[in-house]
């Protein structure tokens, strides 16, 4: 089907909460995505299918084209730069904050800050800006260690609620960005297939206004 819609979903918390919206805006996969070993699902619309990928890949599929629209926390987006993609949603989920952390009552490091974190441009140009060099070590996951284990002195990371930071013995200190989830649209489809997409932006933007206001 020449015309078809691909969108890429995020895994994980963010599908939890993608879902629904995309079923008030009348878009469901025809099978059970959480029980299913598949990546690719079809859905009551006949020209439009579902990709389930890791949220740090739907920018890329987006901007190069293998969708034609995705769902991602802006701090993937940001990380990601933002090249060939447009932005047209906040879908107003799996809201957080982008924050540097450190040990409870750590003093100031008594040379170069070593900063780990899965956002190595995101901390590069943070640090820049706040006018301090640092020395970036990039890991994928369970970040609240590096501190633990002298590492690094600070760690840059998503924080919901804190409680991960507490029990490791880590504070925030500042707030990098407010994160939330966004809808995003390749270049290309904005051009090549707008009739099709625009309507489908209005139906998320209703019913993400719709789930505010309940």
């Amino acid at each position: 089907m020449p015309n078809r819609l691909t969108i890429a979903l995020s895994k994980g918390r963010i599908l939890k909460e993608t879902l629904p919206l995309f079923a008030a805006a009348g878009i469901e996969p025809t099978e059970d995505i959480y029980t299913s070993r598949k990546l690719v699902f079809e859905t009551n619309q006949p020209d439009v299918r579902l990709l389930v990928i890791r949220a740090t890949d739907v920018p890329t599929y987006v901007a190069y084209g293998a969708a034609d629209m995705g769902v991602a926390g802006k701090d993937v987006l940001m990380e990601h730069g933002g090249a060939g993609l447009y932005e047209p949603l906040d879908l107003q989920i799996s809201k957080c904050r982008l924050m540097t952390c450190a040990p409870v009552g750590a003093k100031a490091a008594g040379h170069r800050l070593r900063v780990a974190s899965k956002f190595v441009n995101l901390t590069k140009q943070y640090y820049s800006q706040q006018g301090q060099q640092v020395d970036i070590i990039k890991l994928y996951g369970a970040m609240e260690l590096a501190p633990i284990l002298g590492l690094a002195d600070q760690i840059v990371d998503i924080v919901d609620t804190g409680n991960t930071l507490r029990a490791n013995g880590l504070e925030p200190l500042q707030e990098i960005a407010q994160i939330s989830s966004r809808l995003v649209v390749g270049e290309a489809a904005m051009k090549l297939k707008h009739a099709r997409i625009s309507p489908i932006v209005e139906l998320l933007s209703a019913a993400v206004a719709a789930k505010q206001e309940a």
